[in-house]
């Protein structure tokens, strides 16, 4: 019996080792905050779904993980980097809004740690349990062929909303939400002695996203209050890290779109007739990782939101 259970379990190995994310490094990026790049561009299987930034803080008394990534291996290749650096338990996760990409590994930290405090805003939690959790996890075994399978969507189940704010371990945690800004259901996290502000998807670098769920308006409004955070190190969604002005940059490429978009309904131009135009404004951008598939998209978000707002 030994012998029979021993070989299945070699048989098992290289399908349970094909899921595994390799390691990517945690950067110090403040005294007590480590950050780990992801890869640019969308979940597929030579990524296994993990392309976001999860974050980590070390506090005196435990661990406050910030965006798990995509499934419970990206989770558990982020307990490993942890664990490189401390033997201290994790005792928070926040999710910084609804898109599993950035979410989904919480399952890998509440088996670790069973009494961890899940954390995200309230809206975010009732889509995850209303069926966009199961909806979640369908797409990104589909977008990585597998590569996510045996993931359980773990919500969080304490609500943190606009201005919540907690202390642990000697670190403060700020939140702020601003509405309608990448999905409706986002966070910022402000760490306060390290003045480091987690931006969640409201913010991008070198990666162009979807704003399907987004309003240029909001994300705008999300930047803005960024900006005026008193922060001093920046960690996008998807991106390398930096000081402010990759804030701005992101807003000037949100705006340059939806402002010119008003200037060209006035015109009389449909959608199309303004791709080339705008494209012109952006070339700072147009190298970035999903310009090309993103920007004809944006461009017709924005001018129903311009025509919406004429009526406000």
């Amino acid at each position: 019996m030994r012998i029979l259970i021993s070989a299945f379990l070699l048989l098992l190995s290289p399908f349970v080792l094909a899921k595994e994310i390799p390691d990517y490094p945690a950067k110090k990026i403040a005294p007590h905050t480590y950050m780990i790049e992801g890869p640019l561009g969308l979940p597929n299987a030579k990524n296994k779904g993990f392309m976001n930034n999860p974050v980590f803080v070390v506090t005196k008394t435990g661990v406050v993980v910030i965006d798990p990534g995509t499934s419970v291996y990206t989770g558990r290749m982020v307990l490993r980097q942890i664990r490189k650096v401390t033997k201290n338990p994790v005792t928070h996760v926040l999710d910084t809004h609804i898109h599993g990409d950035h979410w989904l590994g919480n399952q890998a930290f509440s088996e670790a740690y069973p009494k961890a405090i899940l954390m995200a805003h309230p809206k975010m939690i009732a889509q995850a349990n209303a069926g966009e959790a199961k909806q979640w996890l369908s797409l990104m075994s589909q977008l990585t062929k597998g590569a996510t399978d045996g993931t359980k969507a773990v919500v969080p189940d304490k609500a943190i909303d606009n201005q919540h704010q907690f202390k642990t371990g000697g670190i403060t945690f700020k939140i702020l939400a601003p509405k309608k800004a990448h999905s409706g259901t986002d966070i910022m996290i402000h760490i306060v002695e390290d003045k480091v502000l987690v931006l969640g998807d409201n913010v991008l670098h070198k990666r162009i996203g979807r704003m399907d769920d987004a309003t240029f308006r909001g994300n705008i409004n999300a930047c803005d209050v960024a900006i005026n955070s008193g922060a001093k190190v920046f960690v996008p969604g998807h991106g390398p890290s930096g000081d402010v002005h990759i804030v701005k940059k992101y807003r000037t490429y949100l705006s340059t779109i939806f402002e010119s978009v008003k200037v060209y309904i006035d015109e009389g131009l449909n959608d199309y007739e303004m791709k080339a135009k705008i494209h012109e404004k952006l070339e700072p951008f147009i190298r970035w990782s999903g310009y090309k598939d993103q920007l004809g998209k944006h461009i017709s978000l924005a001018m129903l939101e311009a025509e919406k707002a004429m009526f406000e």
